[in-house]
């Protein structure tokens, strides 16, 4: 089940990858330019085409986010994800008709609407996943939509190769076959139920739940579950699902909404970003020739593969706390030892190949915890009147987060150079600090339970008279 659900929006970050470091799009638009105007086109334009091809699927991602918690409200999580694959193959036939109808304007629509695609299925599909699963494996399950988001973008780099689809003429080709996924999740995904605790609790479709219950946990094993949500429920009477700003006015959720807030912003600016930038460089100062770069691009991809893979079989044991603290803490680390070694890097032969090292470790460190972590602590920190519009928030904090790094870096790096990770070092460790504090285990717990310890730190900070979250007994 959560393979076929996840499976489409996961693999739109393939796409994303590859049109985003094709040269072949720009080398299209220059010559449709031409064609259109009888003249080449200025290397401002281009840059201005170029880049609002490469930003507005950044500002989909944001539209879908704002959307994706109403509509998973409406029409349920399994009714939204069906309606989303709409704009995956929008987004198919626009960017595939782009080029043989010379309209490099269809590039910029196909791109919106795959980020449209990419942030209603971000929102929506842990949503679903974290309410479709046994408590037991909550974490597990979750880890599915990091494990199929890091596969795409691994599957991008292989198939962008040249030996396969990464030669000039197939770009068309591959940007339109983002269609596939929709149409596989269009035919498998009506054959699966809708979310029970959606059922229970937002329709209060009893008899619907428990078919859902028994299709996904057997008809001898769902009692448990069932017990689960009818609490949930009971605490939910009377409560109509909440809009986000409604969330903000609420002063019981103050705790889990700065939480949300840490975490979402961080993940974008914990320095991921800048590693790799900071690859190629770091792969032709080794001593790797040019052509070969990219394979070696294709063994970051398949470290933070690996380590999502890791997380998913560590979560249940080890718990989220762990892993994302430890994913920080090792983060800043590589922080320290890249910085040194930039610094150094021609002093001696060997000083390169102590930062090929650093960049894989930092993005092994990002993929066990930061990168897996995130998307299951923002399902489990609301329960499910607040939780469609807590998705909405992170999401959006998500995305705008993720347009203003890819505004702001190239200054930092230019600015700072190497020390620019002095910068991240400082965030990945505040980090660390504020979930050692403030966030509890939430490991084989109940929404309610979670809801419960909350509530219990906000009270203990009032009766210690200071609103200091690093001031309050850790968990």
């Amino acid at each position: 089940m959560s393979l076929c659900s996840i499976f489409c929006s996961s693999f739109i970050f393939i796409f994303y990858h590859l049109c985003v470091s094709s040269q072949a799009v720009q080398n299209f638009i220059n010559q449709t330019w031409t064609e259109r105007y009888n003249t080449e086109i200025s290397t401002q334009v281009l840059t201005l085409l170029w880049s609002t091809i490469v930003s507005i699927f950044t500002l989909g991602g944001l539209v879908g986010a704002s959307v994706g918690g109403t509509l998973a409200i409406r029409f349920g999580r399994k009714g939204t994800l069906l309606f989303n694959n709409t704009f995956a193959l929008l987004a198919a036939l626009f960017m595939g008709l782009s080029y043989p109808s010379s309209t490099f304007e269809l590039l910029i629509i196909g791109r919106f609407l795959t980020g449209v695609n990419a942030g209603i299925g971000i929102c929506v599909q842990p949503l679903y996943i974290g309410e479709i699963a046994p408590r037991a494996l909550r974490g597990a399950m979750a880890m599915g939509t990091s494990i199929f988001i890091t596969g795409g973008i691994l599957t991008g780099q292989v198939i962008g190769l040249n030996e396969l689809l990464g030669k000039e003429e197939y770009w068309p080709i591959l940007l339109s076959t983002i269609c596939i996924p929709a149409v596989m999740q269009l035919l498998i995904l009506p054959w699966f139920p809708e979310s029970p605790r959606y059922l229970l609790i937002d329709r209060g479709d009893d008899v619907a739940c428990n078919k859902a219950l028994m299709w996904f946990h057997g008809p001898d094993k769902y009692h448990g579950e069932k017990e689960d949500m009818e609490r949930e429920r009971v605490s939910a009477i009377g409560i109509k699902p909440k809009k986000p700003w409604e969330l903000f006015t609420d002063t019981s959720l103050r705790w889990q909404l700065l939480t949300l807030f840490v975490i979402h912003t961080s993940q974008q600016l914990n320095g991921i970003n800048a590693i790799y930038f900071y690859a190629d460089y770091v792969f032709t100062q080794a001593g790797i020739p040019a052509d070969k770069i990219p394979y070696a691009t294709v063994g970051t991809g398949a470290c933070e593969c690996i380590t999502a893979l890791t997380c998913g079989l560590l979560i249940e044991s080890l718990g989220r706390r762990a892993l994302i603290i430890g994913g920080y803490s090792l983060m800043s680390v590589c922080c320290v030892c890249f910085t040194i070694a930039l610094t150094f890097q021609e002093s001696s032969p060997w000083v390169p190949y102590l930062s090929m090292i650093c960049v894989f470790a930092f993005i092994l460190s990002f993929g066990l915890g930061p990168g897996g972590v995130t998307n299951i602590l923002t399902t489990e920190l609301f329960t499910q009147t607040n939780r469609p519009a807590a998705y909405m928030i992170g999401g959006s904090i998500n995305w705008i987060a993720f347009f203003f790094i890819g505004m702001i870096f190239p200054f930092i790096v230019n600015g700072l150079k190497q020390y620019c990770f002095l910068v991240f070092l400082v965030i990945c460790c505040l980090v660390a600090t504020y979930i050692f504090f403030v966030v509890p285990e939430t490991k084989n717990k109940t929404f309610l339970e979670i809801q419960s310890e909350f509530y219990s730190k906000k009270k203990l900070i009032a009766a210690n008279g200071t609103e200091g979250p690093l001031l309050s007994t850790p968990m």
